[in-house]
């Protein structure tokens, strides 16, 4: 009497070549992927034009394994608009409005914490003024967009080249970038003390709830918005 023993299906497919593909390109192309991404700090807002090797090179991470987790995400349908204009809407209601609420409470929230624990040793010394600055600086990028890029959006079809004004827009994301690396830094990557009070604990999630969006909020304008208006590469 023959057996048959059932043996698990090999699965030898080939996994896609990912390695080339700009960071930005993959987290356009891959929703699915964002958290992972994130959870790596893999910059795809504006590092975005890297690519997954160059980046996974840098971070030292292994590309192969990068790609077979990539790979194993389900993939996901996009629910953001794909009309430019209908994305313009939505980077206002989602982010600017969001961002113009929740700064300036956040601001109030370290100027109590540090001076409640000035004492402490690990008390986020200078943190007010860094979020003074995110509103400031912040507040002046999105009137920018508010009052000329996105008017300007609206009115032309998309293809039409504004790269001047959207070059200015990528540079000030870049200074924004180094904003979030200096909150992570001034918070210990969000990370309160064990005996931290509740105000301090509210303070560091708040921190960390903004730079989330505005890593989102960057990552819709540079990788999705901006490029409809810029000319494609290599034209």
């Amino acid at each position: 009497m023959s057996h048959v023993v059932d043996t698990p299906e090999c699965s030898c497919a080939a996994l896609p070549d990912l390695g080339e593909m700009p960071l930005g390109e993959l987290a356009r192309s891959h929703p699915q992927a964002l958290g992972l991404l994130r959870s790596l700090r893999l910059d795809y807002c504006c590092g975005g034009a890297r690519s997954l090797r160059e980046a996974a090179a840098e971070r030292g991470l292994d590309l192969q394994q990068l790609q077979r987790d990539i790979a194993a995400l389900q993939p996901q349908a996009s629910e953001l608009p794909q009309q430019p204009a209908q994305l313009v809407d939505h980077i206002l209601q989602r982010f600017h409005a969001t961002h113009r609420a929740e700064l300036p409470e956040l601001v109030r929230l370290a100027h109590k914490v540090e001076r409640v624990h000035a004492g402490h040793a690990q008390v986020p010394r200078g943190l007010e003024e860094l979020l003074q600055r995110c509103l400031e600086e912040l507040s002046q990028h999105m009137d920018k967009e508010e009052q000329i890029l996105f008017p300007m959006m609206q009115r032309v079809a998309p293809g039409t080249n504004l790269q001047p004004p959207v070059a200015r827009m990528r540079a000030e994301h870049n200074d924004h970038a180094q904003l979030l690396v200096e909150l992570r830094r001034a918070t210990d990557d969000f990370q309160p003390p064990a005996e931290a009070c509740n105000s301090w604990r509210a303070l560091y999630a708040g921190v960390a709830k903004f730079c989330d969006d505005l890593v989102q909020h960057i990552h819709l304008e540079n990788n999705l918005l901006f490029p409809a208006f810029e000319p494609a590469r290599g034209a």
